[in-house]
């Protein structure tokens, strides 16, 4: 080999360590950048999907209250490992709580700052909470598939409902994956039967299933949630396999007091989901003899009583007559309590010989996005009654969040406006008296 080609061989390995080097540099440089910020997995609707485990153990499943209502004996014993249901069309409410179709992808939204504990609620002193609409549409479930129930409930509202000696939720949809949707009915629901996790997870220590959802796919879908929430040891009121269940109340035990609850709908597609004419099927209001009946058996059983009822004109936020007049029925028969739920919007409260009446609730996990709505924690009293306080809530991206600031002021304004004679607190504490 010549002077020159000797000389070219070692320039050529210099010029490859070199590059070798910088390469190497490059590399290393680029392995110290932070990775962007991952956005949301839309997971879908895979074939016997279900919620990933959030943690090795559920952080809460109960709140040590005894449940005195009789459990049902599930009415077949088949698997529910199939497909991880969706609701039957895009359910389209935008704005305040309207059912939305496309939903929208995750933005970085600013974690809302949790307020200091209020410490409501004494020894002896039940704390109840009530929430609206219930119904995980899909961007709830992936959002909870990939975050828990950090994904779809602040840490402040998660605790309020937690510690609370009783959660009540209106839910809007069957636990199944089996039926056929419904003829003729533009939204149909159904939830994979493994997401009843979100609810233990909450705490809920009861729901209403009388609602113009729970039959969306057939009494077969209907007996595969009695058979989930039983097996979530979760109570229902409202439905039932016979038309004494359905009647039947919740009795829940708390601070040394019983606690009742009834649930009944006066909003259903057809006629053929009241009870009285299949079952299973669910307890009907359209008149108020069912419901006074309940109550009447039902008052010597307990301290306090709750109905829940399903009523009213959605994207309405005044009441209907009958919705009044209905509510002075149930407290005339001794209910202390009557809440509302079907507008997917809030509708105001009064006082009826001196008991409350709270029109409707709103949703409160449901779609997207959503509007002003709230949660209703009701203080019972040593001395008897008890004390409501509103609790404004809203959701965007999937997640629902307390209100503060202007906008809570604004809301606890509204709702005092829209109300009959009572008045509305800074705090959210309602009093009975004001203008009509």
């Amino acid at each position: 080999m010549g002077r020159l080609q000797k000389v070219t061989v070692i320039i050529s390995v210099i010029l490859v360590i070199l590059l070798s080097g910088a390469l190497g540099l490059f590399l290393w440089n680029e392995s110290k950048e932070p990775l962007a910020a991952e956005t949301e997995v839309q997971l879908g609707e895979e074939a016997g999907e279900a919620p990933k485990a959030q943690s090795e153990e559920i952080r809460k499943t109960s709140k040590g209250k005894e449940t005195l209502n009789d459990k049902k004996t599930p009415a077949d014993g088949n698997e529910r490992k199939g497909e991880n249901e969706q609701e039957g069309g895009n359910e389209q409410k935008g704005g305040n709580g309207r059912e939305g179709g496309n939903e929208q992808e995750d933005s970085d939204a600013e974690v809302p700052r949790e307020p200091e504990d209020s410490g409501d609620g004494q020894m002896g002193e039940p704390v109840l909470i009530f929430t609206g609409d219930v119904m995980p549409g899909n961007m709830v479930r992936n959002n909870y598939m990939s975050f828990g129930l950090d994904g779809i409930v602040t840490k402040y509202l998660q605790e309020e409902l937690q510690k609370a000696d009783v959660t009540v939720m209106n839910q809007e949809f069957p636990f199944s994956n089996r039926g056929t949707p419904a003829q003729d009915k533009q939204y149909t629901f159904r939830i994979h039967p493994s997401f009843v996790s979100i609810l233990k997870e909450l705490g809920v220590d009861a729901v209403s299933l009388a609602n113009n959802h729970a039959l969306d796919y057939g009494r077969e879908a209907l007996s595969d949630t009695f058979e989930t929430l039983d097996e979530a040891g979760i109570p229902y009121a409202g439905a039932g396999d016979t038309r004494d269940r359905a009647a039947q109340p919740v009795y829940l035990e708390c601070q040394g007091k019983t606690i009742g609850l009834l649930a009944a709908s006066r909003v259903i597609p057809e006629i053929s989901w009241n009870v009285e004419n299949q079952q299973p099927g669910m307890l009907c209001t359209y008149d108020s003899a069912a419901v006074t009946a309940a109550i009447e058996q039902a008052r010597s059983n307990c301290d306090f009583l709750a109905v829940y009822v399903h009523w009213g004109v959605e994207q309405q936020d005044h009441p209907e007559e009958y919705q009044r007049v209905l509510a002075q029925a149930y407290i005339d028969a001794g209910a202390d309590l009557v809440v509302g739920s079907h507008p997917h919007v809030p509708q105001g409260m009064e006082y009826y010989q001196g008991k409350p009446i709270v029109y409707s609730l709103g949703n409160f996990i449901f779609n997207p996005d959503m509007g002003g709505t709230y949660v209703l924690k009701v203080l019972l009293q040593k001395e008897g009654g008890c004390q409501l306080k509103v609790v404004p809530v809203a959701a965007s991206d999937a997640l629902t969040r307390q209100l503060e600031g202007q906008e809570k002021t604004a809301f606890l304004d509204y709702i005092e406006d829209i109300s009959y004679g009572v008045s509305v607190g800074e705090d959210g504490v309602v009093t009975e008296g004001g203008a009509q």
